[in-house]
C-alpha cells in the first residue's frame, strides 16, 4: 500500500506540492492525470526517495520514506518517465548489476534478465548497448529492472511515452497481472483512454493540488452523460444563449456542445432554426473532455 500524507514541495519559492493526499491499496490500480507542470513526477520521485519533500510523507507498506527510506523503497518499482542507465555498457551486463544491489547471485540474474527480457518484449536484445536502444526500448528495459525483486508496490511515471503500440499491451497486460497478483499500482499518464480502460481509481492533480479523486466506475457514469452537439452555419452568442434551456453549453470552432443535456431535440431543432443548422446529434463525453472541465473549474 502506498499512503501519501499532506505532501508539500518547494522549490525555491515555487510551491510545487500543495499538501495533497491519497492512498493506492493493494491490488488496485490508480490513475494519476494533471497537465504538465501539475506536481505528478515530483510526486513520484518523492515517493521512491528520489526527491525529499518539504514537508508531509509517502508511508510505503508502513514504512516512512522521509524517516525510513531504505525499508521504503525496497518495495517499490519505479519506472520514470525518462529512463536513464549507464550507456557504454550491454543490457544484459547491466541489469545483473541491479541485480546485484538485491543480493541475487550473478548466474540467477542472467537467467531472471534472460526470462524478462523475452517477457518485456527484448530478445535477441541482450548483449545490444543501452546507447544503442531506442527511447521505447529503455522503457522496457526500465519495466525489466522494476520487476527485479518482485515489489509490493509500482510508481510508473508517464510509462507510456516512447512505446510502440505492442509495448502499450505489454504494459496494460503487465498492469492487469500485477493487479490480480495484488500489488499497488500508480501510474501517470496523459494519454487518458489508457487511464480510463486500466485505472480502478483516478486521482486528478492539478497545480499541486488534488481537485478531483473519484472511482473509475463512477466517472464512467459521468462520462456516459449524453452531451449534444449542433453544427450551425451561423452561430453565434444569441445562438449560445438559446441553447441555455437545455443544459451547459460552449461554442468553440463554430460547434456547441451542450452538456448535461435535457429537454427535448426537437425543442433545440425550433430554437435553432434561425441559426441554420447543418447538423444535430448526441455526442459522449470521453475521460479527457471531463478532466479539462475539472481543471477548468479550479484555475
Amino acid at each position: 500500500m502506498i499512503r501519501v500524507e499532506n505532501l508539500v514541495k518547494f522549490y525555491g519559492n515555487f510551491q510545487a506540492l500543495k499538501g495533497e493526499s491519497f492512498t493506492v491499496n493493494d491490488g488496485e490500480i490508480v490513475g494519476f492525470v494533471g497537465l504538465n507542470g501539475a506536481g505528478k513526477t515530483t510526486t513520484i520521485k518523492i515517493a521512491t526517495g528520489v526527491l525529499y519533500p518539504t514537508s508531509g510523507d509517502v508511508v510505503i507498506d508502513g514504512y516512512s520514506i522521509t524517516k525510513d527510506k531504505k525499508k521504503a523503497s525496497e518495495n517499490v518499482g519505479w519506472v520514470p518517465e525518462l529512463p536513464i542507465f549507464e550507456q557504454d555498457v550491454k543490457a544484459l551486463d547491466y541489469f545483473v548489476y541491479i541485480a546485484g544491489y538485491y543480493k541475487i547471485p550473478t548466474n540467477e540474474a542472467r537467467s531472471m534478465g534472460k526470462r524478462l527480457f523475452e517477457e518485456v518484449g527484448l530478445s535477441g536484445r541482450e548483449n545490444d548497448k543501452l546507447k544503442n536502444y531506442s527511447q521505447g526500448m529503455k522503457k522496457r528495459f526500465a519495466l525489466a529492472v522494476s520487476l527485479i525483486s518482485n515489489p509490493k508496490n509500482f510508481l510508473f511515471d508517464e510509462v507510456l511515452n516512447g512505446l510502440d503500440p505492442e509495448g502499450i499491451q505489454f504494459f496494460r497486460n503487465l498492469a492487469l497481472r500485477l493487479k490480480k497478483e495484488g500489488k499497488a499500482i500508480l501510474f501517470s499518464s496523459h494519454i487518458l483512454s489508457e487511464v480510463e480502460s486500466l485505472a480502478d481509481r483516478v486521482v486528478f492533480l492539478h497545480k499541486g493540488k488534488i481537485v478531483k479523486e473519484e472511482r473509475m466506475e463512477d466517472l464512467r457514469k459521468l462520462v456516459s452523460t449524453n452531451a449534444l452537439r449542433v453544427i450551425l452555419n451561423s452561430p453565434s452568442e444569441e445562438a449560445l444563449k438559446a441553447c441555455k434551456d437545455f443544459g451547459e453549453p460552449t461554442l468553440n470552432n463554430g460547434v456547441i456542445i451542450i452538456q448535461n443535456f435535457k429537454g427535448d431535440l426537437e425543442d433545440v431543432v425550433r430554437a435553432l432554426k434561425p441559426y441554420g443548422i447543418l447538423d444535430i446529434g448526441y455526442v459522449r463525453q470521453d475521460l479527457e473532455s471531463l478532466f479539462f472541465q475539472i481543471i477548468g473549474g479550479n484555475q
